[in-house]
C-alpha cells in the first residue's frame, strides 16, 4: 500500500496537522521579583502558545505592561525587559489564538483603567457566547480595541453596577459561557477564576511565602515552587493584604476537565487533576496494544507527542521501542524557508527518518491523535521511503469526529477526517496497512476511571463523542442567522 502522491506533502513538517495548544497563564502575588519569576513561568509553559507573550506587573503605583509577539525568550529574557517591569505583583500569558487574529493589540493579558482603578486580565479557554456578548456591546456603545474574546471580559467587569470590584469581577463571570481559566491583577490583588465546569485547568501554589497561580504544575517546578492544590470548578480566589479568599458564586456541579489536557496538551510532566499526564499517556498505549495489537518487529513514536503512548505500547506488547524518527529541536519559525523547487525536492528541516531503525522492518507508528491526516500521510510515506516492509498505524485516542469550541483550535468538521470516512476509508488515504485508534472505554480506562454515563462524563470528550458540556450560543446563533455576526467575523 502507497501513499497518497501528493507534492505538497514533501516538505515534512510534522507540526502542520497538529491540534493547536490553547494558551497558558501564570501570576504572582508579593514578591520582589514577580515579573521575572512570571517570566520562568511562561517558559515551563510554552508548549501551551507560541504566537505571542505578555507580561504585567504592579510597582504600587502604577502597571507596566510588555506584549510581544513571539516566544518567551524572544523578549523575556533581556534584563532590561524585566526590570521595565517593577514591582511585587504580575501575571502573565502565553498565546496560541483561538480567537481573534495574531496581531500585537491580542496579546495578553489585556489591560485597562477602570472606575475602580487599573485591571490586567489573561485568559485560557474560549467563550462560547463571545460573539454575541461582543455584538451586544458594540450595539450598546462599547469601543473594542482587540478582536479577543477576553476583551469582553474587561468590558463586563467595567459596565457592573455592583460597588466592590470581586463582585463586579463575579458579576462579569455569571454573563460568560464556555471554558476559561483566568488570572487577574488589580492594583491590590491576584485573582484566578475557574470555569464552573473546570474545563480548563488552574492550580495554586506556594513560593517562598507568596501564592502562585498557573496552567500547570510543570510551572511551578521551574521556579522550585510548592504545589498547594487545583482550584475547583466554579472558584474564585483572591489574594491581598489580608490574605487569601475564596468565593463560589456558581451552583455546584459535577466537574468536567477536558480530556485532552491529559491526551496531548499538557507537558508530560504536568499533575492534571491529581494523575500524573506521563503516566496516563503510557496507559493509553498499554490499551491500545490490548485493543488493536499487530505482528511488528518495530514500535516508533511521532515525535514527541507519540513517546509515552508508544513506550506503553512497547511494554505491553513486548514488541521492541526504537527511535524511527528523529526530530531536529534546533529548527525555529524563523528559520530561512527554502524555495518551492527545493521544498518540492523533498527537504526535510524538522523531522527525518531513522533508517537503521526501520529498514527492512515491519513497524507500528504510534501518535496522539489524527486530525486532518495530511501528517499522517507524510510519516508513512517516509518510512517506506526509509524501507520499511509494513507500516502499521495506531492512533492513542478515539477518532476526532466533532470540532471544539473552547480553546482548542480544530478545524470545521468537515475537515476532520475521522467525521466524514470510516476506519478503512482513512487507513487508505494515509496509505497504512491497518490503522486502529483507542477506544472511548479505553481512553477512560487508562485514565483509571469507567465511563458511567455517556450522556454526562466525567470529562470533557465532546471531540470523541459530540457531547459539549455547555451551551454554544454564538454557534446556534451563526445557524439561525448566518450574517447576525458577520461584522465581527475577524473575532471568530
Amino acid at each position: 500500500m502507497q501513499a497518497v502522491n501528493d507534492p505538497r506533502l514533501d516538505d515534512l513538517d510534522l507540526n502542520s496537522d497538529r491540534l493547536r495548544e490553547e494558551c497558558g497563564v501564570f501570576g504572582i502575588y508579593g514578591h520582589p521579583d514577580a515579573a521575572a519569576i512570571v517570566a520562568l513561568g511562561l517558559h515551563a509553559l510554552q508548549h501551551r502558545g507560541q504566537e505571542a507573550a505578555g507580561i504585567v506587573s504592579y510597582d504600587g503605583t502604577r502597571f507596566h505592561s510588555e506584549r510581544r509577539l513571539g516566544l518567551v525568550g524572544d523578549t523575556f529574557s533581556r534584563r532590561s525587559v524585566i526590570d521595565g517591569l517593577p514591582g511585587t505583583l504580575a501575571i502573565g500569558h502565553v498565546r496560541y489564538s483561538t480567537t481573534g487574529a495574531t496581531i500585537l493589540r491580542n496579546v495578553q493579558p489585556l489591560f485597562a483603567e477602570l472606575a475602580t482603578g487599573g485591571f490586567a486580565v489573561g485568559h485560557n479557554g474560549n467563550l462560547t457566547n463571545g460573539l454575541t456578548l461582543r455584538h451586544r456591546l458594540v450595539e450598546e456603545g462599547a469601543l473594542m480595541q482587540a478582536t479577543s474574546d477576553t476583551e469582553v471580559i474587561l468590558h463586563l467587569v467595567a459596565r457592573s453596577r455592583r460597588d466592590r470590584f470581586v463582585d463586579r469581577f463575579i458579576d462579569a463571570l455569571r454573563q460568560i459561557e464556555g471554558a476559561y481559566s483566568l488570572v487577574a491583577a488589580t492594583n491590590k490583588k491576584l485573582i484566578g477564576a475557574r470555569d464552573p465546569l473546570g474545563i480548563r485547568p488552574l492550580v495554586l501554589g506556594e513560593f517562598e511565602g507568596c501564592p502562585v497561580l498557573t496552567s500547570e504544575t510543570c510551572a511551578l517546578d521551574i521556579i522550585g515552587a510548592r504545589y498547594v492544590r487545583d482550584i475547583e470548578n466554579g472558584e474564585v480566589v483572591i489574594f491581598d493584604e489580608d490574605g487569601a479568599h475564596t468565593r463560589k458564586p456558581f451552583p455546584p456541579m459535577a466537574p468536567r476537565p477536558c480530556i485532552f489536557e491529559y491526551i496531548y496538551f499538557a507537558r508530560p510532566d504536568s499533575i492534571v487533576g491529581g494523575k500524573s499526564v506521563y503516566q496516563i499517556r503510557k496507559r493509553m498505549g498499554e490499551e491500545l496494544a490490548r485493543e488493536a495489537p499487530a505482528d511488528v518487529d518495530v514500535v516508533v513514536p511521532v515525535p514527541d507527542s507519540g513517546v509515552p503512548a508508544a513506550l506503553g505500547f512497547s511494554q505491553a506488547s513486548g514488541v521492541p521501542y526504537e527511535l524511527g524518527i528523529i526530530r531536529n529541536h534546533y529548527v525555529g519559525r524563523t528559520f530561512i524557508q527554502p524555495t518551492q523547487a527545493i521544498r518540492e525536492s523533498g527537504v526535510k528541516l524538522k523531522h527525518n527518518a531513522n533508517r537503521s531503525v526501520v529498514a527492512g522492518k515491519r513497524i507500528i507508528l504510534i501518535d496522539d491523535s489524527l486530525v486532518r491526516g495530511t501528517t499522517s500521510v507524510k510519516i508513512v510515506r517516509m518510512m517506506r521511503e526509509a524501507g520499511a516492509t509494513e507500516v502499521h498505524f495506531r492512533i492513542a485516542s478515539p477518532p476526532i469526529t466533532h470540532p471544539d469550541y473552547y480553546g482548542i483550535d480544530t478545524p470545521e468538521r468537515e475537515k476532520l477526517l475521522a467525521a466524514t470516512h470510516t476506519v478503512e476509508e482513512m487507513r487508505q488515504i494515509i496509505g497504512a496497512d491497518s490503522l486502529a485508534f483507542l477506544s472511548v472505554d479505553g481512553i477512560y480506562r487508562a485514565m483509571g476511571e469507567e465511563r458511567r454515563d455517556p450522556v454526562h462524563p466525567q470529562f470533557t470528550d465532546h471531540c470523541f463523542t459530540g457531547e459539549y458540556p455547555t451551551g454554544l450560543t454564538d454557534l446556534a446563533a451563526q445557524e439561525a442567522s448566518p450574517h447576525q455576526l458577520s461584522l465581527l467575523a475577524e473575532a471568530s
